[in-house]
């Protein structure tokens, strides 16, 4: 457990803003002198990073108004063995895209046999979801998705990496048709130096 150090100096908080990503931490939080904490209220600041990655359409859930809209998009990088890695979801849209998306998509949709992710495929009569499919958050909730060929790629905006998935829920900024699939690797991501968190609160 930590004190969580404070500072009123912009050029102290920006060298926090790198050093602390490097520990696990989103980013900073700001606020007036004077405010107390308050539950249940956003009234102070949050300051995280913002960072764009190309990344490989693999699949779709659909969205629970209807089976003819796209809930969210599942995304993939490849590792250095050249195996795609289910990175996480991209899923804010307006309600006519994602029925635009999915019509858009149709042309897509494979089976699981041969589809780099194929431990998501159920087996015959099998009612709930493997392994691989449950949610972090949500042991319970479905995760089974369509398969897509991996032939679409889309620019998204992340914020922090946990492992080797993003850690929220990823951001739209647009098609990328200029790029191969095979391009989409984790060496375009940003990985900030390693820190550990007592060493990053404990040095002022």
């Amino acid at each position: 457990m930590h004190v969580t150090p404070v500072t009123r100096d912009v050029e102290t908080a920006r060298v926090w803003f790198e050093r602390f990503e490097g520990a696990g931490l989103d980013g900073l939080i700001a606020k007036k002198l004077d405010l107390t904490y308050q539950p249940d209220k956003r009234v102070m600041s949050k300051i995280k990073h913002e960072r764009t990655a190309d990344c490989v359409v693999a699949g779709y859930r659909v969205h629970k108004s209807g089976p003819d809209l796209i809930g969210s998009l599942l995304l993939g990088l490849f590792d250095d063995r050249g195996v795609l890695n289910s990175v996480g979801v991209v899923g804010a849209f307006p309600l006519a895209t994602r029925r635009e998306l999915f019509t858009e998509l149709q042309p897509l949709v494979t089976t699981f046999e041969g589809h780099p992710w194929n431990w998501a495929a159920h087996e015959a009569g099998e009612r709930t979801p493997r392994k691989n499919e449950t949610s972090r958050w949500n042991a319970g909730k479905d995760l089974s998705f369509v398969p897509l060929r991996p032939e679409r790629v889309l620019e998204v905006r992340y914020d922090y990496m946990e492992g080797t998935r993003f850690r929220h829920t990823a951001q739209f900024v647009r098609w990328r048709p200029d790029r191969e699939p095979s391009s989409c690797t984790y060496g375009q991501l940003e990985r900030p130096v390693s820190f550990t968190i007592a060493d990053v609160l404990t040095s002022g």
